[in-house]
């Protein structure tokens, strides 16, 4: 049987609506819609969609991390 492991965020609505950062079920890794907002729920790079990517991609970064995935770059696709 395959195994699930459930990768959190932190974010308080997690619980509440019942959702996780990522997702790994084998070899697969699903993450979930990410958006620019911190941990203490402040929206970061207003009016900066420059900044906002680069924070949206840090966020999955982390989360294929803790899915035990090492990835090359911090702002690109190539992960293993």
């Amino acid at each position: 049987m395959t195994t699930r492991k459930n990768i959190s965020s932190g974010a308080i609505w997690e619980d509440i609506v019942g959702y996780s950062r990522a997702v790994r079920i084998g070899n697969v890794i699903e993450v979930a819609g990410t958006t620019a907002v911190d941990e203490n729920g402040q929206v970061v790079g207003v009016n900066d969609p420059y900044e906002q990517t680069r924070f949206i991609l840090s966020k999955i970064e982390k989360a294929l991390v803790q899915a035990a995935l090492r990835c090359k770059t911090s702002c690109g696709p190539e992960c293993s």
